[in-house]
């Protein structure tokens, strides 16, 4: 505890952790994660130690999130191009799965997710524990590929909308 009174003579004060900014932490700076999560012990061995295909499905939402909404609809999980665990993730870590799109083809993108752990949370220990490179393909109502649209129809204002297009969608 930071506790000014009982500290050692010479002792640095620690910054609460609350007061830390989040590139403080060492998470990315500027950048929201996509989703948060505690791994609870039901995600983990009896050591703690969570399991790798549970860290991959939460890769696989948080990478589903942004590319659902760049195809402006549903998508479906086509490849694992790359997967990487660097540290591992222990039951209790605050997980930050931060997500960015880095390709978009005529029905596919191709999304980046990167994985921080903050471990004692009061100390403010971080560091980055996987990284992945996940393709999703956009699917129509019948689950079959469809294009994914051009930006500049995703970025046009309301009042733009034809007249037979709802502006509210």
């Amino acid at each position: 505890m930071n506790d000014p009174v009982n500290q050692e003579p010479g002792a640095a004060a620690i910054a609460p952790y609350s007061a830390l900014k989040p590139f403080e932490r060492g998470l990315p700076p500027g950048r929201i994660p996509e989703l948060r999560m505690v791994p609870m012990p039901a995600d983990a061995n009896v050591y703690g130690d969570v399991f790798g295909g549970w860290i991959m499905s939460q890769v696989d939402i948080a990478g589903s999130l942004a590319a659902t909404r760049r195809a402006n609809g549903r998508v479906a999980t086509i490849a694992v191009n790359s997967f990487l665990f660097k540290h591992p993730a222990f039951v209790g870590d605050l997980l930050s799965f931060y997500s960015e799109i880095i390709k978009v083809g005529t029905t596919s993108i191709t999304v980046a997710v990167a994985v921080y752990a903050e471990r004692n949370r009061l100390q403010a220990d971080c560091v980055k524990i996987t990284e992945a490179t996940v393709t999703y393909v956009a699917t129509d109502e019948n689950r079959k590929p469809r294009p994914v649209p051009a930006l500049e129809t995703l970025l046009r204002a309301p009042e733009d909308a034809p007249a037979h297009e709802d502006p509210k969608l």
